[in-house]
């Protein structure tokens, strides 16, 4: 399919090719605005340029030619979807546990990304390539609401949001034990576990983690609390959890094996939801509210866990 150019006559002088192209179609960000003037995509004054910094002066006609963005390779997958809001610049969804959010090595085909590729039609592409901008992932085993964008003005403007820690993140949590505190927070780096590289561990050689919890409900077995992060370390909060001695309930990788439990107590993963996902919309300026009731699984272990129902 033949792309029409985008054709446009500044009328006033501009210090930069790319910065200027970038605010007049921001449908594109700077650094692949920078990508295409140096592929020879934009022609000044009927010229190719390939310098980004170029100076512009009123009058000048820019020409650009975009190519139609690339397939990735990755197959689309008919795999259902709990979706909570949809336009032509985001979806948000309630991923159910035991999804992969993105291929890796024994997912190929059947991840979120897959699932994407299948259910949008209207892509329009990140970066070049045809696929879903993915701005924030949820552990396989993590429920939830997580935001997606579809086209790459969304998807910086979310990055961006997510960058400053503008966005709210809250997740409810099954922890074991209850914490001496009924609310507390832990600032406490998260990076790579020194010997277990595959694990992340609080170290002083990690990245600032800010996490703040709130008991909701304590049995004698396990708490149910809200959590509030601040920042998006990988495994963050069941990280900080564990460091405070109340792991995330099912969590194999960083609790430990439980004896004595309920006979009708099922744990099939761990049992951290994400709860409430409120952002801003990246072309309206509108702020977003998004909530995802807790899955049954997580409601079932709660209520013989706590005794009580789900906040």
């Amino acid at each position: 399919m033949t792309v029409d150019p985008l054709i446009f006559t500044l009328d006033r002088a501009a210090p930069r090719l790319d910065a200027w192209l970038a605010a007049a179609h921001p449908a594109l960000s700077r650094s692949r605005w920078k990508q295409l003037i140096e592929a020879g995509a934009v022609a000044l004054n009927g010229a190719p340029v390939r310098k980004a910094n170029a100076a512009l002066a009123a009058g000048d006609e820019l020409r650009c030619v975009l190519p139609e963005p690339e397939p990735v390779g990755l197959v689309p997958a008919d795999i259902p979807l709990a979706i909570l809001y949809e336009d032509a610049d985001l979806v948000v969804l309630d991923k159910p546990a035991g999804l992969v959010v993105h291929p890796a090595p024994g997912h190929a085909a059947d991840t979120l990304v897959n699932a994407l590729l299948h259910h949008c039609a209207d892509l329009q592409g990140i970066g070049g390539e045809l696929r879903p901008g993915i701005v924030h992932r949820l552990d396989k085993d993590t429920s939830g609401v997580l935001v997606v964008a579809k086209n790459e003005q969304a998807h910086a403007a979310l990055v961006a949001q997510f960058s400053s820690h503008a966005i709210r993140k809250e997740y409810l949590a099954l922890a074991w034990g209850a914490p001496k505190k009924p609310a507390g927070t832990v600032e406490l780096p998260v990076g790579r576990h020194p010997v277990h590289r595959q694990k992340m561990a609080v170290t002083e050689k990690g990245r600032p983690a800010v996490t703040h919890y709130e008991v909701l409900a304590a049995g004698p077995l396990a708490s149910l609390l809200r959590v509030r992060i601040e920042t998006g370390r990988t495994h963050q909060i069941r990280v900080h959890l564990a460091h405070l001695g109340h792991p995330v309930v099912g969590d194999t990788v960083y609790g430990r094996a439980r004896h004595g439990l309920p006979a009708d107590l099922i744990i099939p993963r761990q049992m951290l939801h994400a709860h409430v996902l409120e952002i801003v919309h990246p072309r309206t300026g509108r702020p977003l509210v998004f909530t995802a009731p807790p899955p049954a699984d997580f409601l079932a272990a709660q209520k013989i866990l706590t005794g009580s129902p789900c906040a």
